[in-house]
C-alpha cells in the first residue's frame, strides 16, 4: 500500500486466533519493515492489544493497528464495516478505503477498537444465543416452524437474518464464546455485572460441543419441491416483473424445466474453470448461475461438465453466456439457460469466484436464491422470499385459471346461441 507521504508500506494482517496473537506478533517483528503496518484483526481484550503494541514497539519500528470487524463478511463482503485504532489506524484505513471498505478510526489506543467491538458483541453474540435458544426449544416441542417464522417476523432481515445468526452459533460456538468472555471482562472492570455476558459465553459453549444439525437452507428441499410446477411467467407476476432474467437467455433445448437454488458463479470471459470448482462442491437440488460477463464467443459449458453436474445432483444451468453441445444436453436430460450457441471451447485459466453475489442477464442472484427456468425464460426470487411469492405465485395461476374458464364458457354459450338460431 502507498501512504499519504507517498511511500510504499507493507501491510501485514494477523488472522490468528486470539491466543496465538501475541506470539504471532513476536514472531512477524523481526521480519517487519520499519514502514509496515502490523495490523491485529482478532477479537481479544482491550489489554491484549495494548501488550501486542508494546511488544511491537520494543522490536520494531512498524506501526500497529488493533482492527475489529463488526459487520457481516456473508452480507457485504470486503465492504463488511471495520474499526481501527492505534498508531497504524490512520495508514490502514487509507489502504482499505482503496478497496470500498469503510472503516472508523478511533484514535491513538491501541485497544479502543476492540474494547468497542466486545461491547457490541454482548447484544450481537446474545442475540445469537437467544436465537438459537428459541430454535432448539422450538424443535424439542416440535413447534419449530411457527417460532422460526415469529423470530424473522421481528428481525430487520427476515429469514435471512435468522438464518445467519443461527448459523453463526452453531459454527462459530467456541470463537464466539471466548470472544464473549472477554467482553464479560471488560464489564467486569468497568464496574458492572458481567452475569449475563458470561451466560452466553457458555450458552455458545455448549451449542458448539453439543453439536447442532446446521440449519437447512432457506429455500428447503420441501420449498424445491412446492415450486415445481410453477412457472416462471407466474412468479414474474407475483413479482411486479422484477425478477425476470433478460428474454436474451433462452433454454438450449424445447421443454427444458429446473427448480433450484443457486449455486452461482463469477467468471471470465469465456473461461470455465470457475464453474468446474463450482461442480465439486454442487450439493443435489443446486442450480448453478453463472455470470459470463455476457460473452458467446466461447461457450461455457458442454456435454461432458453437463454430465459431471448431473452426477453430482445439479438441476440445471443459467448462464450469462455461451454453451455448446445442445444435442447432447437434449438427449441426457439437462436442461441450460443460455444467451447463444457456439461451438467454440472455454478457457480454463481463470480467475472466478464461486458462491457471491452475481449479476445474470439484469438481475442479481445470491447465493441460496430461488431459481425457475423453464421454456418462458428465467425468475429469481430472493430465499427470504420464497414463501411468500410461492402463494402469491399460486394465487396467480388460481386467477388466470378462473379466467380462462369464464372465457371458454362464454364461448361455448356464443357456439351454443349460434348453433340455436342456425
Amino acid at each position: 500500500m502507498r501512504g499519504r507521504s507517498g511511500r510504499c508500506r507493507a501491510l501485514v494482517l494477523c488472522l490468528t486466533c486470539a491466543h496465538a496473537a501475541r506470539e504471532a506478533a513476536r514472531e512477524a517483528a523481526a521480519h517487519l519493515s520499519d514502514t509496515a503496518v502490523f495490523a491485529d484483526m482478532n477479537a481479544a481484550a482491550p489489554d491484549l492489544k495494548r501488550q501486542i503494541a508494546d511488544d511491537l514497539a520494543a522490536a520494531s519500528q512498524a506501526a500497529f493497528a488493533d482492527v475489529a470487524l463488526i459487520g457481516s463478511v456473508l452480507e457485504h463482503g470486503h465492504r463488511a464495516q471495520l474499526l481501527a485504532s492505534g498508531p497504524g489506524a490512520t495508514a490502514l484505513a487509507d489502504a482499505f478505503a482503496a478497496l470500498g471498505t469503510p472503516v472508523e478510526v478511533l484514535g491513538e489506543d491501541a485497544g479502543a477498537a476492540s474494547a468497542r467491538k466486545l461491547l457490541r458483541s454482548v447484544f450481537t453474540k446474545g442475540l445469537g444465543a437467544l436465537i438459537t435458544t428459541a430454535v432448539e426449544a422450538a424443535r424439542a416441542a416440535g413447534d419449530e416452524t411457527w417460532v422460526r417464522q415469529q423470530i424473522a417476523a421481528e428481525l430487520a432481515g427476515g429469514d435471512r437474518a435468522l438464518h445467519r445468526l443461527y448459523a453463526g452459533t452453531v459454527k462459530h460456538g467456541d470463537r464466539r464464546a471466548a470472544e464473549v468472555a472477554f467482553a464479560a471482562d471488560l464489564l467486569d472492570g468497568l464496574g458492572l455485572d458481567p452475569a449475563l455476558a458470561r451466560a452466553i459465553s457458555q450458552t455458545h459453549t455448549d451449542f458448539a460441543v453439543a453439536e447442532l444439525p446446521h440449519p437447512e437452507p432457506l429455500v428447503s428441499a420441501e420449498l424445491l419441491r412446492a415450486h415445481a410446477d410453477v412457472a416462471a411467467a407466474s412468479i414474474g407476476d407475483a413479482t411486479d416483473r422484477l425478477g425476470l432474467l433478460d428474454s436474451a437467455i433462452r433454454p438450449l433445448w424445447p421443454g427444458a424445466r429446473a427448480t433450484g437454488r443457486a449455486l452461482t458463479v463469477w467468471t471470465r470471459a469465456g473461461d470455465n474453470k470457475a464453474i468446474h470448482e463450482a461442480i465439486k462442491i454442487a450439493q443435489p437440488g443446486d442450480l448453478i448461475v453463472v455470470n459470463g460477463s455476457s460473452d458467446t464467443t466461447r461457450a461455457l459449458i458442454g456435454e461432458l461438465l453437463a454430465e459431471r453436474a448431473k452426477a453430482r445432483g445439479v438441476v440445471g444451468m443459467v448462464l450469462d453466456g455461451a454453451a455448446r453441445d445442445i444435442d447432447v444436453l437434449a438427449d441426457i436430460g439437462f436442461p441450460v439457460w443460455a444467451r447463444a450457441v457456439t461451438p467454440a471451447g472455454p478457457y480454463k485459466y481463470g480467475p472466478g469466484h464461486v458462491n457471491v453475489p452475481v449479476a445474470v442477464g439484469g438481475i442479481v442472484c445470491h447465493p441460496g436464491d430461488l431459481v425457475v427456468a423453464d421454456g418462458d425464460g428465467v425468475a429469481v426470487v430472493p430465499a427470504s422470499k420464497a414463501h411468500a411469492v410461492l402463494a402469491a405465485a399460486r394465487a396467480v395461476e388460481a386467477d388466470e385459471a378462473a379466467r380462462r374458464a369464464g372465457i371458454r364458457a362464454g364461448a361455448l354459450a356464443g357456439a351454443q346461441a349460434g348453433h340455436a338460431a342456425s
